[in-house]
């Protein structure tokens, strides 16, 4: 597999989290997350750490930015290939009022590029 293949196999990775994103899609999630994923933020002064389950739940459970009727706003930053099996992307998206930035580690596995961490800032 070329370098350029392998971003453009982790930039549709990354193309399908920001989608499942703006279309509140679980089933989306599900499919770019690793099941054992795990999701932090610091931004209130306290550690937020999610399980996938948990955050899945409350996408499910929250009306996604397509139904609330908000311009899609979302932006891939960077995207960096650590090695053969690792990536790591930057992103910036909104579920307005907040607006944030998202670091997304992906690891290879099973010829898929699956999100292992999240960890989020945002600002309103």
């Amino acid at each position: 597999m070329t370098d350029n293949s392998v971003t453009e196999n982790v930039r549709s990775a990354v193309l399908s989290y920001l989608d499942a994103l703006y279309f509140g899609d679980v089933e989306g999630f599900r499919s770019v997350f690793h099941p054992q994923a795990q999701l932090f933020s610091t931004t209130e002064g306290k550690l937020v750490n999610l399980n996938v389950e948990a955050y899945l739940d409350l996408v499910g459970n929250r009306p996604s930015p397509k139904e609330k009727g908000d311009e899609r706003q979302d932006e891939i930053v960077s995207i960096s290939i650590a090695s053969t099996t690792t990536a790591h992307a930057r992103v910036k998206d909104v579920y307005l009022p907040k607006k944030f930035v998202d670091d997304l580690s992906f690891v290879l596995l099973e010829g898929k590029w699956r999100i292992v961490s999240k960890v989020w800032h945002f600002e309103i």
